[in-house]
C-alpha cells in the first residue's frame, strides 16, 4: 500500500473541503458527540450558523414521497484509484476525474464518496446500519449527493476494496494500489427519492440536491463491523422537513 506525499495529501483535501468536514488548518473542531456534537455545531463558529438556523437541513426521515415521472439519471462512472483518506469524521475516497452523472440535463462530476454508520437518512422512521454518499459537483459549484442505504446481508465484493483498506489513523491518506468503480455500488433498481437539502456536516450549507436510492445495498456483518469500528457513530440526527416536498421518481 503506497502512502501519499504531503503534496498529494493537499490535492486530496481540496475536494474534501467541498463536503464532509475538510480539515483546513484553522477550521473549527466539531464532533458527533459531547460539547462539540450536533446540538452545538451552530455555536462553534459563525460559519456554522446554518446548522441551527437552516430550514432545508439534512438528513431527514423519508416518508410518503410523491410519485412523479422524472427523467432518469444517467450515471457515467468509470474506475478510479482507491485514493483513501481518514479525515477524523469519516473515511472517503477522492475519485479520479472523468466520472459524472447527468441530472435534469446538467453534468455533475464525481468528487468523492464516504460513509456514515449508522445511516443518516431514515425510511419511515427506520435507520439503516450504514449509508454511502457519492458527492458530485456541477460547473457552477452546485452539489448533488447520491445516497445508498446499506443493510446487513451478503458480503459486497464491489465495496470490499474500500472496506478492507480503511485507514485507522486520522489524516492517514493512501493510494491502496487498486481501483473501484462506483457504478458497481449501485443497485439494479435505481428508483430515487429526491429533495432539496443540505450538507450533513458543518457548515451545513443548503442547496444540495439529494438523490436517495430507494433499494438498499448489502454489506456482510463483518464488513459493517469494520465501518463501525473506526468512529463508533458518525451520523447527524434527523432534521425537520419544514414542508419540503419529497419526490419519488417512478420512471421505468
Amino acid at each position: 500500500m503506497k502512502r501519499i506525499s504531503v503534496a498529494g495529501l493537499a490535492g486530496l483535501l481540496l475536494p474534501l473541503i467541498a463536503y464532509c468536514g475538510g480539515h483546513e488548518q484553522d477550521a473549527p473542531h466539531w464532533s458527533y458527540a459531547g460539547a462539540e456534537g450536533p446540538e452545538s455545531w451552530a455555536q462553534l463558529d459563525p460559519s456554522f450558523a446554518t446548522c441551527g438556523s437552516g430550514q432545508r437541513q439534512s438528513p431527514i426521515d423519508v416518508s410518503n414521497p410523491q410519485p412523479e415521472d422524472l427523467a432518469n439519471i444517467a450515471f457515467h462512472y468509470q474506475s478510479s484509484a482507491l485514493n483513501i483518506l481518514n479525515n477524523g469524521h469519516t473515511v472517503q475516497v477522492n475519485y479520479d476525474p472523468g466520472s459524472y452523472m447527468e441530472l435534469d440535463g446538467v453534468r455533475y462530476d464525481v468528487l468523492q464518496f464516504h460513509y456514515h454508520a449508522p445511516s443518516e437518512h431514515a425510511i419511515d422512521g427506520r435507520l439503516f446500519p450504514a449509508e454511502l454518499h457519492i458527492v458530485h459537483r456541477n460547473t457552477g459549484g452546485g452539489l448533488a449527493v447520491v445516497g445508498l442505504l446499506i443493510t446487513e446481508g451478503a458480503e459486497n465484493p464491489a465495496l470490499a476494496p474500500f472496506v478492507d483498506n480503511l485507514p485507522e489513523q486520522e489524516a492517514d491518506a493512501r493510494n491502496a494500489g487498486i481501483t473501484v468503480n462506483a457504478s458497481d455500488f449501485l443497485p439494479s433498481e435505481q428508483t430515487t427519492v429526491r429533495y432539496n437539502g443540505s450538507l450533513t456536516t458543518p457548515p451545513c450549507s443548503e442547496g444540495v440536491q439529494w438523490l436517495l436510492l430507494a433499494r438498499p445495498v448489502e454489506l456482510s456483518a463483518g464488513q459493517l463491523q469494520k465501518l463501525r469500528s473506526l468512529f463508533g457513530h458518525n451520523n447527524r440526527p434527523l432534521q425537520p422537513l419544514n414542508g419540503r416536498t419529497l419526490i419519488e421518481d417512478d420512471t421505468p
